[in-house]
């Protein structure tokens, strides 16, 4: 860690100029996905300067969340409740599916306000690299899901190779079936991750998706 010059000539680290509850605080936060150790301090010092009640339901919001957030039974999105509020929605086209890696990326395409149809999440995408094997991912329960009644399943994973890797070994699986398959259209550049690709790009890439 880099070391700052103490006002008596010598040197010590960052932590070592905060107390122990600080300095938990800072090492809880930093181990946050892409929260460094100064995005940590300021974090840090911003909640201990906030009125406590702001605290305690910030608190309490974290804990309610990993206590009661669970999978959504149909499409596996992450929800509070037993089906989420799009799974519920039967003005939805239910027979037309989207497979996605993650809730974020779901997020991403509902914010384009354009597509109509539903979801499902995988939670992940293959990768032999990391070990991550068709097993690791929700892949199971999409089959499962298309024994039911299904006319088309789009795939919108990543452009990454382990997004282009789970897509085909999806279509593999489902054109046996007879259930159409298509894939997002290029308009998404290579490696991008769908949640920071901006929506008239994601609706270009669903209106230009292609059958596998």
């Amino acid at each position: 860690m880099k070391e700052e010059t103490a006002e008596n000539g010598g040197t010590r680290g960052t932590m070592d100029l905060y107390s122990r509850q600080i300095n938990r605080l800072i090492t809880e936060l930093s181990g946050l996905p892409g929260i460094g150790t100064k995005t940590a301090q300021r974090l840090a010092f911003h909640i201990i300067n906030m009125p406590e009640e702001q605290v305690q339901a910030l608190s309490a919001a974290l804990i309610d969340a990993k206590a009661n957030v669970r999978y959504c039974k149909e499409c596996f999105t992450l929800t509070d409740e037993e089906r989420c509020p799009i799974c519920r929605d039967t003005g939805r086209d239910h027979k037309t599916i989207m497979v996605v890696e993650n809730t974020r990326d779901m997020a991403a395409y509902e914010k384009t306000g354009k597509y109509e149809g539903v979801y499902h999440v995988l939670h992940g995408a293959i990768s032999p690299m990391l070990g991550i094997g068709p097993n690791d991912i929700k892949l199971k329960e999409l089959i499962k899901r298309l024994e039911q009644d299904a006319n088309e399943v789009i795939i919108a994973t990543n452009s990454s190779l382990e997004g282009e890797t789970t897509a085909m070994y999806i279509s593999k699986l489902i054109k046996p079936t007879g259930i159409k398959v298509t894939r997002i259209a290029s308009g998404v550049p290579v490696g991008g991750d769908l949640e920071y690709i901006d929506e008239v790009t994601l609706f270009r890439a669903l209106e230009g998706r292609t059958e596998l």
